[in-house]
């Protein structure tokens, strides 16, 4: 798996060089609200600020799409990912697409 530390959404990763280009990696989850995590989120909007139950949902879900993304770059070999992306897409109510995506490539650090 790609190191988080070689992911960059610029499209140069800064002291690395890029040998190959592998293509366009990607993660996709696909998530749902609970009907209690429904019920909480609108017992927060009550309140008003942060609704941290959705914020938490939002946060774990791009975090798999993300871990999933650089697993698909390290089976193609890749030892990083440049051009890093997020993309969400409603498929029903209260489903949500969440995709990663971005460069796998191959880089060697300047010397």
């Amino acid at each position: 798996m790609v190191q988080h530390t070689m992911v960059t959404t610029q499209f140069e990763l800064a002291g690395y060089r890029v040998t190959r280009t592998l293509g366009v990696v990607r993660g996709i989850v696909v998530r749902s609200r609970s009907i209690f995590g429904t019920i909480g989120a609108g017992l927060q909007t009550l309140v008003g600020g942060n609704i941290t139950l959705l914020t938490n949902l939002c946060e774990k879900t791009r975090q798999e799409a993300f871990d999933l993304m650089l697993q698909h770059a390290g089976e193609l070999g890749a030892n990083a990912v440049v051009g890093a992306r997020y993309d969400a897409t409603e498929v029903m109510q209260g489903v949500t697409e969440v995709l990663a995506y971005g460069t796998a490539v191959v880089v060697e650090a300047v010397k």
